[in-house]
C-alpha cells in the first residue's frame, strides 16, 4: 500500500475518533481573526533595483549583462568617479531585484525583511552586500530603503568532472534589511464602520460570524455577501478598534463545501470531511508491460576466421490486470469512503483516475480541484 493512501486512512481514523456518539464528526471552532481579514488592513508590496557587491568572482559577466555595467557607471559617477569609456571586467558585482512586503501600520523607522534575486548571469550571491537601494510601491513613491549583507541558503560547487548544487544560490534574504521611510495613511480609529472579508467565502460561515457578533452586540453585524460581513460599532467613530478587539477571539464553526484537491505532479489527494460517494461498483485494472534485454555473445571456434557477434535476446511480459474484480464502494462518511477505496488496493495515481471517473458518473458529491 502506498504512503499517500495510508495517510488518508490515518486522517479518517482521527476524524472518526473525534466524532460524538451520533456519528457526525466534531469540528473544532476557529477564531474570527483566523478566518477573516479587516478591510484595508493589509500589507503593501515594494520593489527595487540595486547592486550586490563583494562577490568572489561569481557575479555578472559585464559583457553579457550591459544593464549591470550601466548601473555601475551611474553609481560611481554619483560618487565622483568617471569611468565612461573604460573597459570593466569585474565579476564581483551582480544586478538584483529587491522585493519586500511592508505590513499594515508600519511606522517610519521600522525594519522589514527583503528578498534579493539575481537579474543577470551571476552564479551565486554568497558573501555579497546589497548597496543602498530605494524601494517603491505601485504609486511610484519611495516607502523604504534597503541595504546590508545578504544571506544565501543554497550553494553551488563545480569541478572539471562533477558539480553539486543545493538550494538556490542566486536568491537571498536580508533580515531587517530595509528601513521604512514613508507610512501608508489609514485612520482606523476614525472609521465608523468596518468590513470583515472572509478568506474562504461561504454563506453559512458568513451568517455564523454575524450571529456570533450580534449575540453580544445586537444589530452590530450584517452579511453583505458570502465574502463580506459589515460591522457597525456601537458608539460611533472611535469604537471600531475596540469592537474588533472584542470580537476577533470569538469562536465560530467554519463550514466548507465538499472538495477534493488533486496534485497530479506529486500524486497527492486531499479529501474534505464532507466528501460523499453514492453506492457504486468499481473495477480497477492496469496494463503493465515489462521489457527485459539479455543479449548473448556468440564467439567463433578457435583458429577460425569468424567474428564475435552479439545476439539480442528480448523478453516481454504483459500483465493486463485481468484478475481485477468489482468492488462496492460507498461513502456515508470520510472514514467509510477511505476504507472502501483502500480495499481496492490502488495507488494514488490510480485513485486520481477513479475519482475523476466517479465525478463523471455523477456518483461523487464533491468538487474536484486539480492543481
Amino acid at each position: 500500500m502506498s504512503r499517500h493512501l495510508t495517510i488518508l486512512r490515518l486522517t479518517a481514523a482521527m476524524i472518526a475518533a473525534a466524532a460524538p456518539l451520533g456519528g457526525a464528526p466534531a469540528f473544532a471552532s476557529s477564531r474570527i481573526k483566523d478566518i477573516v481579514d479587516v478591510e484595508n488592513v493589509r500589507a503593501n508590496q515594494l520593489v527595487g533595483y540595486g547592486l550586490v557587491v563583494g562577490l568572489a568572482g561569481t557575479g555578472d559577466r559585464i559583457r553579457n549583462t550591459p544593464f549591470t555595467e550601466e548601473t555601475m557607471q551611474a553609481m560611481l559617477e554619483r560618487m565622483g568617479v568617471n569611468i565612461r569609456g573604460a573597459q570593466m571586467r569585474t565579476q564581483n558585482v551582480a544586478a538584483v531585484s529587491v522585493t519586500a512586503s511592508m505590513p499594515a501600520f508600519a511606522r517610519m523607522g521600522s525594519k522589514i525583511d527583503v528578498q534579493v534575486s539575481s537579474l543577470g548571469d551571476a552564479t551565486s550571491l554568497q558573501g555579497g552586500v546589497l548597496i543602498v537601494t530605494s524601494m517603491r510601491a505601485l504609486d511610484g513613491e519611495i516607502y523604504a530603503v534597503a541595504q546590508g549583507p545578504v544571506a544565501v541558503s543554497g550553494f553551488k560547487a563545480q569541478g572539471q568532472a562533477a558539480s553539486i548544487t543545493r538550494g538556490v544560490a542566486t536568491s537571498a534574504r536580508i533580515s531587517g534589511g530595509a528601513t521604512v521611510e514613508r507610512e501608508v495613511p489609514f485612520a482606523l480609529k476614525s472609521a465608523d464602520g468596518l468590513k470583515l472579508a472572509l478568506k474562504n467565502p461561504d454563506f453559512t460561515t458568513a451568517y455564523r460570524i454575524a450571529e456570533t457578533i450580534n449575540k453580544g452586540n445586537p444589530g452590530a453585524a450584517e452579511v453583505l455577501d458570502p465574502a463580506t460581513v459589515q460591522i457597525h460599532p456601537p458608539g460611533g467613530p472611535g469604537a471600531a478598534m475596540a469592537m474588533v478587539a472584542r470580537i476577533e477571539n470569538l469562536p465560530v464553526e467554519v463550514d466548507q463545501p465538499a472538495r477534493i484537491v488533486i496534485n497530479e505532479a506529486s500524486g497527492t489527494v486531499v479529501m474534505g470531511a464532507d466528501t460523499r460517494i453514492s453506492p457504486v461498483a468499481i473495477a480497477q485494472g492496469g496494463l503493465t508491460i515489462g521489457v527485459t534485454e539479455a543479449p548473448i555473445a556468440s564467439q567463433p571456434d578457435a583458429f577460425s576466421n569468424g567474428q564475435t557477434t552479439v545476439l539480442p535476446r528480448t523478453r516481454i511480459d504483459v500483465d493486463d490486470g485481468s484478475g481485477a474484480s468489482l468492488a462496492m464502494v460507498e461513502g456515508a462518511s470520510l472514514k467509510t469512503l477511505v476504507t472502501g477505496l483502500n480495499a481496492l488496493g490502488v495507488s494514488p495515481r490510480d485513485l486520481i483516475t477513479i475519482l475523476q471517473a466517479l465525478r463523471g458518473a455523477g456518483a461523487l458529491q464533491a468538487e474536484i480541484e486539480v492543481q
